[in-house]
């Protein structure tokens, strides 16, 4: 485990991977004490930078609300989100009915753009027919549960934002706050509050300021940040995905098969500096750089095409 109190005070980097190896030597007191006061707000003179915040956990989330007070000091926000959860959806965009934006007011008196679609659409809608324009950011959450391993890097609504707008360019950061258990999903998703996820909320606006400041890390597309509950843990860890898939998600019901829980317990430890280990086992807070560039050994494909097809 981790040692030490989680404060808003004061953050370690860790001693076998540090963030630096990610954001610059010359970084590294950005997520120190001295770097955890307010931002400063934009100089008179210089346009405010534009965030785009989506999420999958329905525009009315703690989760989005929590993030969205700690952006505001970075830059304008633009909130384009799923009007009800839809969780699990991955990148899907909708394609079989059409998709109704509709103005309305959040929590803080702030007008937001709601949608009846996935979070994918959320942003292609964004982008093309609200703003017309992309954004300098993309934050996704925060999640309420975990984003961890490469099952929920695909499953995830939150993860499929941020994907969709690296696949465009656009830097992205993705926030998860990592509850142990989630028994019945409406209600244990409601109790979360704004004030539980201070420490996700503060920890993911200030990577958001890094990249608005100074852009994305050379060879990274977007940043996926896992933050335990209850963190024991004033350290961050670079870490890579785990590539250990689901177990048995599914309970037999009278209906047919549900999933009817979701816990970090079920979650396969591997190597020790992935994502699920340092969340898992460590207690610590993730942060996980990606490349989307897929890889293609056309070489080893054209031996198929040689003796599957006698095709020389």
């Amino acid at each position: 485990m981790c040692n030490g109190k989680a404060t808003l005070e004061s953050f370690e980097i860790s001693e076998y991977v540090t963030a630096t190896s990610l954001l610059g030597v010359d970084e590294k007191r950005y997520l120190s004490s001295r770097c955890l006061s307010k931002p400063k707000m934009v100089r008179l003179g210089f346009m405010k930078k534009t965030i785009l915040l989506i999420n999958d956990d329905g525009i009315f989330s703690s989760g989005l609300m929590a993030i969205k007070r700690k952006l505001e000091k970075c830059g304008k926000i633009v909130v384009v989100a799923p009007k009800q959860e839809i969780s699990g959806i991955g990148k899907a965009i909708t394609s079989t009915r059409h998709v109704r934006v509709d103005v309305v007011k959040l929590d803080d008196g702030t007008v937001a753009h709601a949608i009846n679609g996935t979070p994918a659409d959320a942003y292609l809608l964004a982008v093309n027919k609200i703003m017309k324009q992309p954004p300098d950011l993309v934050v996704a959450g925060i999640n309420l549960g975990p984003n961890l391993g490469i099952d929920d890097f695909l499953n995830s609504g939150t993860i499929g934002a941020v994907l969709e707008a690296a696949i465009h360019g656009v830097p992205a950061v993705a926030v998860s706050y990592c509850k142990r258990e989630i028994r019945d999903r409406k209600a244990d998703k409601a109790a979360i509050t704004v004030q539980e996820l201070e420490l996700a909320a503060t920890i993911g606006a200030k990577i958001a300021e890094f990249v608005l400041q100074k852009g994305m890390p050379a060879n990274v597309d977007l940043l996926s940040i896992n933050v335990p509950e209850a963190a024991n843990c004033t350290k961050i860890k670079v870490t890579s995905l785990s590539y250990a898939g689901y177990g048995d998600l599914f309970s037999e019901e009278k209906e047919g098969y549900r999933i009817t829980s979701w816990r970090l317990a079920d979650y396969v430890t591997t190597d020790p500096e992935t994502d699920v280990h340092v969340v898992k086992e460590e207690g610590c807070i993730s942060m996980t750089p990606v490349r989307i560039r897929l890889q293609h050994n056309k070489k080893a494909a054209e031996t198929i095409l040689m003796h599957a097809l006698s095709i020389h």
